[in-house]
């Protein structure tokens, strides 16, 4: 307040001084109103964890003011069926995304592109059927990934290149039949990986995916059941326990192959040759080169009964002879036992019967008493 004697002067700088600061305050309250973290409508804030819970609401689309300092941000049970390339972008702190339970069947390959920071990814019962090899190249930090419940039928090479960090995996209840090797390798720290409930055909194609199994099951890494549905020998069998001598028509395959490659390419074979032309008289018939195809052998799979006949015939042969040995063995110490309880008898009949001095002195003592 101004003092009663104050002059004009004093009244307007009081006065201009006054605009200043109330221009002041309201530039402040409306950039503090800005700075706030909005909740999008309907979706529960945490403010503390900075988690917006979106999830059950019927969504179609993901919300467009999502905050952007959210860490965690789940979508489950939406409907949401198609994603622009935009839906997160500017989420750059956002660490967990949850997507379960929805309708999507594509994701556009850039649609985590702003994620740098994303360690847990749920994409868990959909419909997606493929995937970008470069969806998750810029999640470095990706720790735990779920595509269980969808339709994937295969996984494009590169897809797990740079997730390093990577320590669970699921894709569970697929439609893959089987795995490349080469996919895998780069998942140098995975500790957990589910493949259960998908048509595995365990044929050639899945025996290199079958080493990087077995060299994964050895460092400690834990890994479900992979139950065989094709062929039927092998139907219901885990993939693990199928010896690889099953697998060695493979490599006959593989050098057939490179060997056909390397033959020169020839006039078409013909089932039904025709006959040659009969040579004039006076001249050599010349050698013609034959159309006859050749027949090549046709490399089964090994049957897993056979298999196991071979073994139990191989086992009782072997158990046979062993009898036999042991026997033989017996028979022979019986009979050595026998000869020498046999020699030391004769040893002691011998004086008896093979000394004639001694027959005579006892008949000259005879006939003195006589």
């Amino acid at each position: 307040m101004l003092a009663p004697g104050s002059s004009p002067e004093q009244r307007g700088r009081l006065a201009l001084q006054w605009r200043q600061v109330s221009w002041i305050t309201c530039w402040v309250a409306l950039y503090a109103v800005e700075a706030l973290p909005t909740c999008p409508f309907s979706c529960k804030c945490d403010s503390r964890s900075l988690e917006v819970d979106c999830s059950g609401l019927g969504l179609t689309m993901v919300p467009p003011d999502v905050p952007a300092a959210t860490r965690t941000l789940l979508l489950l049970n939406n409907k949401l069926s198609a994603l622009p390339s935009w839906a997160f972008a500017n989420l750059s702190s956002l660490q967990r995304l949850d997507l379960s339970n929805n309708f999507l069947d594509q994701l556009p390959h850039s649609i985590f592109g702003d994620l740098t920071n994303l360690t847990e990814l749920q994409l868990r019962n959909n419909s997606i059927r493929t995937l970008d090899r470069d969806l998750l190249r810029h999640a470095p930090l990706l720790r735990h990934l779920d595509l269980s419940i969808n339709g994937l039928a295969q996984l494009p090479p590169g897809l797990f290149d740079g997730l390093l960090a990577l320590r669970s995996l699921s894709l569970r209840s697929n439609r893959l039949q089987n795995l490349d090797r080469l996919t895998f390798e780069p998942l140098a720290n995975l500790q957990l990986l589910q493949v259960g409930d998908n048509p595995w055909e365990c044929d050639c194609n899945l025996r290199e995916f079958k080493h990087w199994m077995e060299w994964f099951s050895y460092r400690g890494g834990r890994l479900d059941q992979l139950a065989c549905t094709l062929p039927k020998e092998l139907r219901g069998k885990d993939m693990r326990m199928v010896p690889m001598e099953m697998f060695n028509y493979c490599s006959q395959l593989e050098d057939e192959n490179s060997s056909a490659g390397l033959d020169i390419p020839g006039p078409p074979c013909t089932k039904a040759s025709p006959e040659p032309a009969k040579p004039k008289s006076g001249a050599e018939p010349e050698p013609e080169p034959s159309t006859a195809c050749p027949q090549k052998q046709r490399h089964r799979p090994a049957s897993v009964r056979r298999a196991m006949g071979t073994v139990i015939i191989a086992g009782v042969v072997c158990g046979i002879v062993c009898i036999m040995m042991v026997v033989a063995a017996a028979y022979g110490c019986i009979y050595a036992s026998l000869m020498a309880k046999y020699h030391r008898e004769l040893k002691k009949r011998q004086p008896l019967m093979g000394d004639p001095e001694g027959e005579h002195e006892d008949q000259k003592q005879i006939s003195s008493v006589a």
